[in-house]
């Protein structure tokens, strides 16, 4: 039987809030809302970090951050940590990955230097674009076009943009493929759009110049009974949204709508034998505040402005007969759930260490005790305008969410009764047997991971009753991961035997 195509497509910034599909907002993602029709919405999808490159760390290798290693921005995986691109080209898969990559440790463009394991003639990230670009344009990009006008005075047109180049490599890439039939392929596009400069054709903005986003309830909250860092980020990064609780930002919206068209592009022109074979699946790495509960950008909150991201999955068009049940999916998954879906697609069979489970099996009437993990450690190393070390633990299930946030204090939000996420129950006598029982789950997930950010501080609460400091005392070899060599037990210099609990009464 071949082996399928695989089209894995991202953006930059871009939450269910954005998509027309998800929020029922005229926000002209007619391409990815098309996606959605032909395939499956996942409604209850969430970001592994609400930050760029922790994001990209749990989707691309499948392994939370925390343990891969780029916690926070400008870290890279660690050299042991495999990705998308080892699994599939030692299965003898086809892999191109075009656009923004953000996971060498180094700046937001990165290096431009293609990593082994992917195509280097069609690697295309920041700094390979900047290459292409004077330094005028490049400071046009970075600081000149901030409005319609700006745009037509310097003649930008859709050629200028990363993500028209981006999907240019994507169509170029695909014509090579029709020559080249005998081995499948994985083809990353990551977009950087909506993602700020926000560079698009001006008749973009044009249609976004008198357009606002109702934030609702969600621009009013006090952040009373909030996290103190909640407070201090909105002190320190003031909220755009008035009294009448409308964010406007034409340029964020254009890109939007841009982006959408540029995805459109690429999926168009596949021909109907590719369509037959390849899947195509979409998601974001995060969303943007956009001046909810009085914050903007992302960060050290859970609230699902910024993490619940948008993930639709396109079966191939000779198999894409799905029931109505099928569709729509509303039990929670996450990021770290792709990488071994697209493993099992492709015949792969994922490693022990990675924690995912295959999205296609998730079935809302069978999965509704399933939970998903959300973390976040820091923004980025090099500078702390966005708060410095703020490590954050959130547990999403079908009813709720439980924040732990480590230095400051915790919240519970009802996800059923408060969307809006305004009222904290994490104090709540009717909430304490829902909240610990949560509480236990996400304690027991960080173990299984082996989150090495685990301490007895996350179980000693506050609010948590008869829970008292445990030393952790267990040595647990790091599960396979398909590539590395045996573990070996430090005393014995010989392959582990397993787990080996410290013994806590041994003198010395």
């Amino acid at each position: 039987m071949k082996k399928p195509n695989i089209i894995l497509i991202m953006t930059d910034t871009q939450a269910t809030n954005m998509v027309g599909c998800y929020s029922g907002k005229a926000l002209n993602t007619n391409n990815i809302d098309q996606l959605a029709s032909e395939g499956i919405q996942f409604n209850s999808a969430y970001t592994c970090s609400p930050v760029c490159t922790p994001a990209r760390g749990g989707l691309f290798t499948g392994i939370y951050s925390n343990q891969s290693g780029p916690w926070t921005n400008n870290l890279a995986p660690g050299l042991n940590i495999r990705n998308m691109g080892h699994h599939f080209k030692h299965a003898n898969y086809k892999t191109c990955y075009i656009g923004k990559w953000h996971l060498d440790g180094h700046d937001y463009f990165g290096t431009g230097v293609c990593p082994p394991e992917w195509d280097k003639e069609f690697w295309y990230e920041g700094a390979n674009y900047l290459a292409e670009l004077s330094d005028k344009e490049i400071d046009l990009w970075r600081n000149g076009l901030n409005s319609a006008a700006e745009l037509r005075a310097n003649n930008i047109t859709a050629e200028f943009t990363w993500a028209n180049r981006i999907s240019n490599r994507a169509v170029d890439y695909i014509n090579r493929r029709e020559q080249e039939k005998d081995h499948p392929f994985l083809m990353v596009l990551s977009y950087d759009e909506p993602h700020h400069p926000f560079t698009c054709p001006p008749e973009y903005v044009d249609k976004y110049e008198d357009f606002a986003y109702d934030l609702g309830k969600k621009a009013f909250d006090t952040l009373e009974k909030k996290p103190i860092h909640h407070k201090l980020w909105s002190d320190a990064m003031p909220s755009p949204v008035g009294e009448d609780g409308q964010y406007r930002h034409p340029l964020y919206f254009a890109c939007n709508d841009y982006v959408d068209d540029e995805i459109g592009r690429v999926i168009k022109h596949l021909d109907q034998s590719e369509l037959d074979n390849t899947w195509i699946v979409y998601t974001s790495d995060h969303g943007e505040m956009m001046g909810a509960h009085k914050l903007v950008s992302k960060g050290a909150a859970m609230y699902d402005d910024i993490t619940n991201i948008p993930l639709i999955i396109r079966p191939p068009s000779s198999d894409r007969a799905l029931d109505a049940s099928e569709k729509v999916i509303n039990t929670p998954v996450s990021h770290i759930d792709i990488l071994p879906t697209l493993m099992m697609l492709a015949g792969i069979t994922p490693p022990e260490i990675l924690p995912g489970e295959n999205l296609l099996s998730i079935n809302d009437q069978l999965d509704i005790t399933r939970g998903v993990m959300v973390e976040f450690n820091r923004y980025e190393i090099e500078h702390d305008s966005f708060g410095g070390f703020i490590p954050v633990r959130c547990w999403v299930n079908n009813d709720y969410k439980l924040v732990l946030n480590l230095l400051t204090s915790d919240e519970l939000y009802d996800r059923k009764n408060d969307p809006d996420e305004l009222n904290n129950l994490i104090t709540s006598p009717k909430h304490e047997v829902i909240r610990d029982q949560i509480h236990d789950t996400l304690l027991a997930y960080m173990d299984t991971i082996r989150d090495p950010f685990r301490s007895y501080q996350w179980a000693v609460r506050p609010w948590r009753k008869g829970i008292e400091a445990n030393w952790m005392g267990a040595f647990r070899p790091k599960p396979h991961d398909g590539f590395s060599k045996v573990v070996r037990d430090y005393d014995t210099g010989m392959p582990t035997q397993g787990v080996k609990v410290e013994d806590k009464k041994q003198k010395f």
